[in-house]
């Protein structure tokens, strides 16, 4: 789609963690109730039961608490002869575990963005000392409203006329090409990744632009990190569901704003807009940022995408009125 590239939004400012930098929330308390009076699955704790304690193991998200199988809580009974030390030291490791786990990805996503962050900083949507149009500024000095550019408040459909409805339970997003480490995630461990809100604006190539989008979703720099491209990787082509593809450079992608969205304006990205995941890239045209994402290619060298080989830019900046080749 010329505007395949609209993902859930962050909050506003900079792009920031949303706090799942330690997903794994182990909470022991007395009683039937999980959390914010959720009432644990399977039972209460009366009769023979009161001197059982629930350790409840729970994995909390941005949005609130995701339950793991099925969306039952997992309650693990334990009684209080000897056995309850045990089980919290099992859940203190497994607690510093997620916690070194996390670091990793974040080691490995600065280590990444390190090499390539002269090159980012060089971009025009950050470092263009005479961009096309005027007004209020964004939060990278750029202005607001790109030249040619129109504000709507609704959010236009536009696509290649196929739009591939891909259950969650079969869609896998893998990272493959130039890299150490080819990386295959399924919706499960793609959701275990550290999660971000920012808000962003979305600039469509037909003229139209959305402001102040809130999306939720994984930087696609902490995905490349996990691959970890080779060291002369120079750009990414994103393939979809739906059989399209098109290219950016990694000095683009490794940004903090371009995000794999799952979730729009707090709802789940809906499937007409790209859903289950897509690409988001608020400082290009809205088709660098592929719907309904399947695979992204680290390449060493450009390669057009589907509208890039049919006239439309290869570079596609906004504030350079860069729509067409």
């Amino acid at each position: 789609s010329v505007c395949s590239g609209l993902r859930p939004p962050p909050v506003a400012g900079k792009a920031r963690s949303s706090g799942v930098l330690n997903p794994l929330d182990h909470i022991q308390l007395q009683g039937p109730l999980l959390g914010r009076g959720r009432r644990v699955q399977g039972g209460s704790l009366s009769g023979n039961r009161r001197k059982t304690r629930c350790v409840i193991e729970m994995f909390q998200r941005p949005l609130g608490f995701a339950r793991r199988a099925g969306g039952e809580a997992h309650v693990r009974p334990y009684h209080e002869s000897g056995r309850s030390s045990g089980a919290c030291v099992s859940i203190r490791a497994a607690m510093a575990a997620e916690n070194e786990r996390e670091e990793r990805i974040v080691e490995a996503r600065m280590k990444l963005r390190e090499r390539y962050l002269g090159k980012v900083r060089a971009t025009p949507g950050v470092g263009d000392a005479k961009p096309l149009e005027s007004g209020p500024k964004n939060r990278h000095g750029m202005p607001r409203l790109p030249a040619g550019q129109t504000i709507t408040k609704g959010w236009p459909v536009l696509d290649l006329g196929r739009t591939p409805n891909v259950p969650i339970s079969k869609w896998q997003l893998s990272v493959e090409g130039a890299v150490e480490e080819p990386v295959a995630l399924s919706w499960k461990e793609f959701l275990a990744l550290p999660q971000t809100k920012d808000v962003s604006d979305f600039h469509c190539v037909t003229t139209w632009s959305k402001l102040d989008v809130p999306w939720e979703g994984v930087q696609l720099s902490t995905v490349l990190a996990l691959a970890r491209p080779v060291q002369d990787a120079s750009h990414v082509v994103f393939h979809s569901y739906d059989g399209y593809t098109t290219n950016i450079p990694l000095e683009e992608a490794l940004k903090d704003d371009v995000l794999l969205v799952h979730t729009a304006e707090g709802k789940p990205l809906p499937v007409e807009h790209g859903g289950p995941v897509r690409v988001i890239t608020p400082q290009l045209y809205a088709w660098k940022g592929a719907k309904w994402i399947q695979r992204i290619e680290v390449l060493t060298r450009d390669r057009p995408g589907y509208w890039e080989l049919r006239g439309y830019s290869n570079t596609a900046h906004p504030w350079r009125d860069d729509r067409y080749s």
